[in-house]
């Protein structure tokens, strides 16, 4: 028998090079040698059943189905039980050996209702709704739910601090937490060293789900109402055809037993699913890792002990009966490469070296595990994504193939939350015709799904830091540098700090010090590769490792007064620049936008684009203009109508997709074209703005010849650009949009013109807070899908009042009827401390919502932040 202090104590005191065990420039991340073997995990039962795999399917299969769900996991049973239970009846499950097989199986089925993501902490909610309550309402079987209670550890102020916040926004949804001092803590768990702790956080309704129990109860009452689940059935292609408007979709999927008819497909393959999206030509951004956990003998005195989740360690503890679960996310994982596709109920030989930090953490936590035997060790095959969150919705590259994979370790944690519930809700509209909805895939840019090292690098940090306090502005280190605008190295020869969003490196603030070149990753020292030494980046960005105000504070304060007193620059390059074009574009222009924009050539309009529901899947401008040169990206040639439409760079992904499936279900005949590559673009903002373009531009600037919201094609620094008179601060200003050959030298005259007047660079904090004074919404904050126009005071760029139909009409005239039952509000406080969003808004001592978004406001001296709010009685909100 081996001991846990023994293990530490024994574990190889010489690990082979990883580096060295691959070509030269070649990183390895994999151990050598790796052989799955047949192992058995600590649960009472699985679904294998011997000599199943070689018995052929265990049903007939159909020649057609509504929908395909492939893979038989927790997430492809929750998958079509929630598609049986909305009605589609006509579905079925493939499993390519038995329910559970791959990494459900071996999963440590922990469940924990907070999280610092509301979106989150409504899916665990559903989560443990269904399996702790309706599935075995519905069928009469025990799905395996155990409610024995979540501790968090706090080994720090800030992580108390983070804890405190996770509180206050469980309060929002109903979920019961104390905060612990230790002493308190002691009394709760008296097996626990509690003399490092600052105090825990205790959620009495958290618990663990059995993977066996759950999807046998799951397949079941599916099954009852229609659903055909079929085992042993490996899928081997996907058929797919293109339509007359030359649109990919799916047809069928094909097995060694038949083929099945579907127009749907459900990806539900876990580290299978990127070689599954293969066979249809989709880019599944997911990666597998080696994940592992122990289990101990008998420890007396842990019966009923609550689940332990220690992030300063890296280690959690998941009661198992009389014994403990140890594992944990350290900071070198094993990457699968040759992901197999026999593998099935089998698992990997643990590697001590890699795990040996989860065994010190546990016994500094539980020192009575110094003297405790291991049972077992549990080592197998998870995904992982290069944001730790799941890959949900229908893929960009083919119509009809849905993606719901990627749950990183956590898929009975999430497989039954409203994710699901949305994956099933695309699935029935798609059937049914109708417009798809928000999409969480689209959340990443089409160059990077298909880039092996975006992938990696991006999965591993995320992996490596999931135990980490999460921080309101932290930054990846992963995978930077992937897309640069033409006005990257100018800025950073300004001090620039950068951020990343949707691979792009766009301005932060500024550092005035010296300038901070994000480098190469350096994996935090794993796998043999040399760390970043000196790396100011990286330095400033621990500067921002707080819940106070950040050290630089007041250089974002100067950044946002001088745009409120004189003028400022920012660098808006990173934006989403299409083209919507055609003789059709009206029509489609029409029904994608909420606003009227079918105004004169030269208008600009700031509308929304919603979906069938009323929620708002974007916020943009759109500028109507005339045709121009043929090849030209920034006023292209074309017949018919053309508008040019400005997106937020971060969700460029998103609003393409979502465009190109709105015509494509609506046959519109018009094209849209994404310029974001060619076209760059700086915004002048501030009252000195008109003053300085006018030396920079061959325009007359005044406001009878250039009014708001207007734009006309001027020249600037001998460059055609196109100037767009308007705001996203509350001040004067001008959009340029250009050509990215012209950025530089026009950025340069700008600057030139500026510089009497105190012309400064400003970012994308300092954008924050000053559209945060003046109420602009921002999009994935302040607004999401399921937030509607007139629950977010944007009732005006709406065209209700007149009669044209639009995409969500019928949805916002019905809550305009009903009357909203949550709106946002504009908060501030007197006192001066920082709030980032997620804050608890209580009313008469009642939670009634929380923050979506908070800043500071510079100009007002003031905290604020927006919030939505609701009646807990459910009647119409009246302020």
């Amino acid at each position: 028998m081996a001991f846990l202090a023994t293990a530490v104590r024994r574990a190889a005191a010489y690990r082979p090079s990883l580096l060295s065990l691959c070509p030269p420039v070649t990183r390895c991340y994999s151990s050598p040698g790796e052989k799955p073997t047949e192992k058995n995990v600590p649960y009472e039962k699985t679904l294998k059943q011997e000599g199943g795999a070689a018995s052929g399917p265990t049903r007939a299969l159909p020649e057609s189905a509504d929908a395909v769900v492939i893979g038989g996991g927790s997430l492809g049973c929750q998958t079509v039980y929630h598609l049986a239970k909305m009605g589609m009846t006509n579905v079925v499950l493939l499993e390519r050996d038995r329910l559970t097989a791959g990494t459900t199986w071996h999963t440590a089925g922990l469940l924990w209702q907070l999280r610092p993501s509301d979106v989150e902490v409504e899916l665990l909610a559903h989560t443990r709704q269904v399996v702790s309550c309706d599935l075995e309402r519905e069928t009469g079987l025990h799905t395996g739910w155990i409610q024995n209670g979540g501790l968090f550890i706090a080994s720090s102020k800030q992580r108390l601090d983070e804890y405190r916040r996770l509180m206050s926004l469980g309060k929002v949804y109903g979920i019961e937490s104390h905060v612990l001092s230790p002493a308190e803590t002691k009394d709760l768990y008296p097996l626990m060293n509690v003399d490092d702790l600052y105090g825990t956080l205790y959620v009495p309704k958290d618990g663990t789900m059995d993977p066996a129990g759950t999807c046998t109860t799951l397949t079941r009452a599916a099954s009852a109402r229609g659903a055909l689940v079929i085992e042993n059935c490996p899928v081997t292609g996907i058929q797919v055809e293109t339509d007359d408007l030359g649109w990919r979709k799916v047809k069928a999927v094909e097995t060694p037993h038949g083929t099945i008819s579907t127009p749907c497909v459900v990806n539900c393959a876990g580290v299978w699913a990127r070689k599954l999206g293969g066979m249809a030509g989709v880019n599944v951004p997911l990666v597998a890792m080696h994940h592992a956990y122990v289990v101990t003998e008998r420890i007396e005195g842990i019966q009923n002990m609550p689940n332990v989740r220690d992030h300063d360690a890296s280690v959690y503890l998941r009661l198992q009966g009389d014994a403990l679960s140890v594992g944990g996310y350290e900071p070198d994982p094993i990457f699968w490469n040759e992901v197999s596709d026999k593998f099935a109920f089998s698992l990997f030989d643990l590697d001590w070296d890699v795990f040996m930090q989860h065994i010190e953490g546990a016994i500094n936590r539980i020192p009575a595990l110094e003297s405790t035997g291991i049972k077992s060790t549990v080592c197998g095959p998870e995904s992982f994504t290069a944001d730790h969150k799941p890959l949900m919705g229908e893929a960009p590259e083919v119509r009809g193939f849905f993606l719901g994979c990627g749950f990183n370790s956590a898929v009975l944690l999430c497989g039954g939350g409203v994710g699901v519930d949305e994956v099933c809700c695309w699935c029935l509209d798609f059937r049914k015709g109708k417009e798809l909805q928000e999409n969480s895939h689209r959340r990443f840019h089409h160059t990077l799904t298909d880039n092996n090292r975006w992938i990696r690098e991006r999965s591993h940090e995320s992996y490596a830091k999931n135990y980490s306090v999460v921080f309101p502005f932290d930054e990846p280190l992963a995978s930077r540098n992937m897309r640069k605008d033409p006005l990257h190295q100018e800025l950073l020869s300004q001090g620039c700090v950068f951020q990343e969003r949707h691979g792009w490196e766009r301005p932060g603030w500024f550092n005035r010090e010296a300038p901070a070149p994000v480098l190469d990753y350096d994996y935090y020292g794993a796998y043999d590769v040399s760390k970043n030494h000196h790396y100011k980046y990286k330095d400033l960005l621990g500067k921002e490792y707080t819940f106070d105000f950040p050290p630089h504070h007041d250089v974002i304060k100067n950044e946002c007064l001088t745009c409120r007193n004189a003028l400022a620059v920012f660098n808006m390059s990173y934006f989403g620049k299409f083209f919507l074009l055609g003789p059709d574009a009206k029509k489609a222009a029409d029904w994608l936008f909420s606003a009227e924009v079918y105004k004169p050539v030269g208008s600009t309009v700031y509308t929304c684009m919603l979906n069938k529901r009323g929620g708002v899947e974007s916020d943009l401008t759109v500028s109507r203009i005339e045709s121009g040169c043929p090849g030209s990206a920034l006023a292209p040639s074309f017949q018919g109508d053309g508008f040019y439409l400005a997106i937020g760079g971060g969700v460029a992904q998103h609003n393409w997709c979502h465009i190109q499936n709105v015509l494509h279900d609506m046959k519109f005949q018009c094209q849209l074209l994404d310029c974001s590559e060619d076209l760059g673009m700086i915004s002048i903002q501030g009252p000195q703005s008109r003053a300085v373009l006018q030396d920079v531009l061959d325009a007359d600037l005044s406001n009878e010849a250039f009014p708001f919201s207007t734009h006309k094609l001027v020249r600037a620094a001998g460059h055609q650009v196109r100037a767009m008179r308007l705001s996203f601060v509350g001040e004067m200003g001008w959009e340029l949009h250009m050509p990215a050959q012209a950025c530089v030298p026009v950025y340069r005259a700008v600057m030139a013109a500026g510089a009497k007047h105190g012309i400064c660079d400003a970012g994308y904090r300092a954008i924050d807070s000053l559209s945060l004074e003046k109420g602009y919404r921002h999009w994935h904050a302040d607004l999401r899908p399921d937030d509607t126009p007139l629950e977010a005071g944007l009732a005006f760029t709406c065209k209700l009042k007149g009669s044209v139909p639009f995409l969500g009409r019928r949805a916002l005239e019905e809550q305009k009827a009903e009357g909203l039952r949550r709106r946002i509000v504009c908060f501030t406080i007197n006192e001066k401390v920082p709030m980032f969003g997620l804050e608890a808004i209580f009313r008469n001592g009642e939670p009634v919502g929380h923050l979506r978004r908070a800043d500071y406001g510079f100009a007002i001296d003031k905290t604020l932040g927006y919030g939505y709010i609701r009646d807990p009685k459910g009647s119409v909100v009246s302020i």
